[in-house]
């Protein structure tokens, strides 16, 4: 009897306590409902913001492992995506060459260096976009290394390995502004330069102008005045080609007396002659020593490859596109796109049509899709949140190339296009910004105050209160996604 009762106790305890377990998870499965619906609400609300009223959007939140959808406002909708089309190229480009793709300049001649380290000319063929100075400038000394001290003719740039289009035809009317450099097989420092302007030491004085790289490439007019703050006509920064070559530059307006140096950006007209002025400036500082001209020209026939210069990964180029939205990295790279499907010179035309294909082969919805660049300077391109999250997905799922995008995306209010930017989601957002008049979007990865992971897009077009409380808007829903409510927050 006494071992009946002793069962019968116990039996009672478990069901005891099995009852208040339940009851436990009851209640917190009841708190994480109340507070995913709290969160929804605050997304919803975010969504409504005033800043993308009078204009259309397409919204969508997917948790990062299952990809369970959490948040959506018309996912498939097709619009102009802005730069966040740049994480459609890194993903082509990425999937397509390699994180560790290096894009080789090749250095040819008629023949080797005699004794004396002479070549009768040289010519320079390749399409890599990061050929800034400081890369030119190794190219020059790895030269020098090899034994060339003298060029007794010309040294030639052929840019044949891409088309000769320098600007999209979508793009008109393009400004002087960097972020539409013309794009070319030959480049220097992404199509653009560097003026630097200050003020004189009195008032009527001309304003100190300097132009980097100082190349006799860019003869200068400087028509800049010292003047009071606030008195004059706004400074402004021209380039024209000059008859003889050259690009000159013009700068005009008024340098407030004491003020600090500004700084303006400029592309370029030529890109491959600006190129040639960079080599031969490096050529020279190398002690190579050119009798000839430096310019734009093709490759002959029968030549001798000199040396392979290996330009950086393309995981570090991939994070110079995406970090500061480097519009020249990204056209070339779907031109590169182009001449690598096609065996022909890449193009807009076939670089768009080897980036869908690139896409499709992923998997990726391109139901109502167009393509026509890799930068999102176009106003005809058209993408979805959909189709972008799912571009985000399919990187992440990539051992080979899913943390290079990631780590190229810039980080919420610390760097990159992002830096200044969604101070409420400081450090929990990943994202690409996208921004255009009457355009913005953001797309990428978010981690929640409760740990949860987030791939996410919004894009929006045609706001009616202007582009500055749109931006304002897009950063207050990424505030609204990482911050979800009552949750125990778990360790960043």
């Amino acid at each position: 009897m006494r071992g009946s009762v002793t069962s019968y106790v116990r039996w009672v305890v478990r069901v005891i306590g099995g009852c208040a377990l339940a009851i436990a998870l009851a209640a917190a499965a009841s708190a994480d409902e109340r507070g995913d619906a709290a969160w929804l609400a605050r997304l919803r609300e975010a969504a409504r913001a005033r800043g993308f009223q009078g204009g259309v959007q397409s919204m969508l939140v997917v948790e990062r492992a299952s990809g369970a959808e959490l948040f959506a406002r018309h996912p498939e909708r097709a619009l102009a995506p802005a730069s966040a089309q740049k994480i459609l190229t890194a993903l082509a480009a990425l999937e397509a060459f390699g994180a560790g793709h290096q894009f080789q300049t090749e250095v040819l001649a008629p023949a080797t260096p005699d004794a004396q380290g002479k070549v009768a000319s040289l010519a320079i063929r390749g399409a890599d976009p990061a050929m800034t100075g400081e890369i030119w400038w190794r190219l020059a000394h790895d030269l020098r290394a090899l034994g060339v001290t003298e060029v007794a003719g010309d040294v030639v740039l052929d840019d044949s390995l891409l088309d000769a289009e320098r600007w999209h035809p979508s793009w008109f009317p393009v400004s002087a502004r960097a972020y539409h450099a013309p794009i070319g097989a030959m480049s220097a420092n992404y199509g653009a330069f560097r003026v630097v302007i200050s003020p004189g030491e009195a008032l009527g004085a001309p304003g100190h102008v300097q132009i980097d790289p100082p190349l006799p490439y860019f003869p200068l007019t400087n028509a800049t005045r010292t003047a009071k703050r606030g008195a004059g006509p706004p400074l402004q920064v021209e380039r024209a080609r000059e008859p003889g070559g050259g690009e000159r530059v013009t700068v005009t307006g008024a340098v407030a007396l004491g003020s600090d140096r500004s700084e303006v950006w400029r592309s370029v007209i030529d890109p491959t002659a600006y190129a040639a002025a960079v080599l031969r400036s490096q050529l020279e500082a190398a002690g190579i020593r050119v009798h000839g001209s430096v310019a734009p020209g093709i490759a002959p026939a029968e030549s001798v490859l000199l040396y392979a210069f290996d330009g950086m990964p393309l995981r570090a180029e991939a994070d110079l596109l995406l970090k500061y939205s480097n519009n020249f990295i990204a056209e070339t790279l779907l031109k590169q796109l182009g001449r690598l499907d096609s065996g022909a010179p890449g193009s807009w035309a076939n670089g768009s049509v080897a980036l869908r294909a690139r896409l499709a082969a992923l998997g990726l919805p391109l139901d109502g899709i167009t393509l026509v660049d890799g930068s999102g300077l176009s106003r005809d391109n058209r993408v979805s949140a959909r189709l972008l999250v799912a571009a985000l997905r399919r990187a992440d799922a990539s051992f080979a190339i899913g943390p290079d995008l990631l780590a190229g995306l810039p980080i919420a209010a610390e760097d990159g296009t992002l830096r200044k930017r969604a101070d409420g989601a400081r450090g929990l957002v990943r994202a690409k910004t996208g921004t255009l008049d009457g355009v913005t979007s953001l797309a990428g990865w978010a981690r929640t105050d409760s740990g949860r992971e987030l791939v996410f897009a919004v894009i929006s077009n045609g706001h009616r209160h202007g582009d500055s409380l749109a931006i304002d808007a897009v950063d207050a829903f990424a505030a609204a996604l990482v911050h979800d409510g009552p949750r125990e927050a778990a360790s960043r």
